[in-house]
């Protein structure tokens, strides 16, 4: 449980407000709170949305196949099933805030650390660097989505973390546009598979350096918000969990079966998301599908994740008013249809279909986490562990997708995120229904 503390410390005893339950007391007090979750939303999911850039110019620079480059993704989410468990017990000990700004400190590090990789040149450096910035955005993810569930009324928890996640959206929206024009101009111009001794070593170097001057940005920008959360760190008051144990038994939960099963949905889903928003820069290069330059397609992921953007706003709404199980199954649905569209059509048709999967992916990870985690009462923080570690299926399924595309080509590698959705759709429908039990 939490409460929201005064800006004033030196307010009378008995003029306090007394102890309320978390809800109540963050309903009423806590909107610059809100303000602040928003805000890690946005950092965390502008940085995880660059890998859609970085794998194009990566993949370029060298020379790797499809199923080697999306090591670049494996590294990443890989940081979700090492560092979740641990991560909810660190903010189970120090509290949401301070967890906060050791989140936000890693992912400085991890950003850093991409000026021994340009140096070094190899592609394993790189990969090291990332799997570091993920760990930090690991602990923001186990801080951020509990917090935002309780900063406000139960009943609006679906609704809220929804549109929470838009605005992690609008950074996957604006993030990739700015970095295609960074990261990706040159080498739209320049063919690597060309270059040979010297000439590849020069050009290796001179493109990493992009890259670390658009981290390096990012590192400056995460340190001063962390010190902002760190001037703030008192603002809330934490109460300790009932459960002494130190995990709190998370894997225990995995026996109750709209949990477990929301574990692997979330597997599924940013598996499938992920897969789809790495391949979409080449898919849309294709002569049989849009013929873009590597610039000119980077500048369309946006409209992949603005559309979740949109469709978050929008589904912040159809959350108050629908079940949450009912929106989840009709979305995955849809995307199901989008993809096979794509995977059988040519020119545009190709193109947009899968740009627009971005749309009714929007409310799909906040949905299922939502719904995973009710009933958990006090066992949030050990359920956040657990949904996060999940989050693994980021570095398995397009890991998946890529040798399936060096194998039959892009448009049959669709088919690996198609299966995920058809877990998805399942999940909506076994939890259109409220659960009315807490768990113990």
């Amino acid at each position: 449980m939490i409460q929201v503390m005064s800006d004033s410390v030196d307010k009378p005893a008995a003029a306090r407000t007394p102890p309320q339950p978390a809800s109540a007391a963050a309903h009423a007090d806590a909107p610059d709170l809100r303000l602040f979750v928003f805000a890690l939303f946005f950092i965390f999911g502008g940085i995880t949305s660059l890998n859609d850039v970085v794998i194009p110019k990566l993949k370029g620079l060298f020379t790797l196949k499809y199923g080697e480059v999306m090591l670049v993704q494996s590294a990443f989410f890989a940081a979700y099933f090492v560092f979740s468990v641990p991560a909810a017990v660190v903010v189970r000990r120090v509290g949401y805030m301070r967890g906060a700004v050791i989140g936000l400190l890693l992912m400085a590090a991890g950003c850093l650390l991409f000026i021994p990789a340009a140096a070094v040149g190899v592609f394993a450096t790189f990969l090291a660097a990332l799997f570091v910035l993920a760990a930090g955005i690991t602990v923001i993810q186990v801080v951020a989505n509990p917090l935002i569930s309780l900063l406000g009324p139960p009943a609006t928890a679906h609704s809220r973390l929804t549109f929470a996640q838009a605005f992690n959206s609008l950074g996957t929206t604006i993030f990739p546009y700015v970095g295609s024009i960074l990261i990706l101009g040159s080498i739209s111009k320049v063919d690597p598979s060309r270059l040979t001794g010297q000439a590849l070593t020069l050009f290796r170097a001179q493109e990493g350096h992009l890259i670390v001057r658009v981290y390096i940005s990012l590192a400056a920008a995460i340190l001063m918000v962390a010190a902002v959360v760190w001037l703030r760190r008192n603002r809330l008051e934490e109460i300790a969990d009932a459960d002494p144990s130190v995990l709190g038994h998370p894997l225990a939960l995995l026996r109750q079966p709209r949990f477990g099963f929301g574990v692997l949905c979330i597997f599924l889903y940013v598996g499938a998301e992920v897969a789809i928003g790495s391949l979409i820069v080449s898919y849309l290069m294709q002569s049989n599908v849009l013929g873009l330059s590597a610039e000119q397609a980077g500048k369309h992921v946006p409209f992949y994740w603005g559309g979740a953007m949109v469709g978050r706003f929008i589904g912040a709404y159809l959350l108050r008013v629908i079940s949450p199980g009912k929106v989840l199954s009709f979305n995955a649905a849809a995307v199901l249809a989008l993809l096979l569209t794509s995977a059988n059509a040519s020119g545009a048709a190709a193109g947009w279909s899968l740009l627009a999967v971005g749309l009714f992916n929007s409310i799909m990870f906040p949905t299922i986490f939502s719904l995973a985690s009710e009933g958990l009462g006090q066992r949030a923080k050990q359920g956040s562990g657990l949904l996060s570690m999940a989050i693994v299926g980021g570095a398995i399924v397009p890991y998946i997708a890529g040798h399936v595309a060096d194998w039959r080509g892009l448009e049959f590698a669709l088919f690996v995120p198609a299966v995920c959705y058809v877990g998805i759709l399942g999940f909506g429908v076994y939890a259109r229904r409220p659960l009315g039990r807490s768990a113990g």
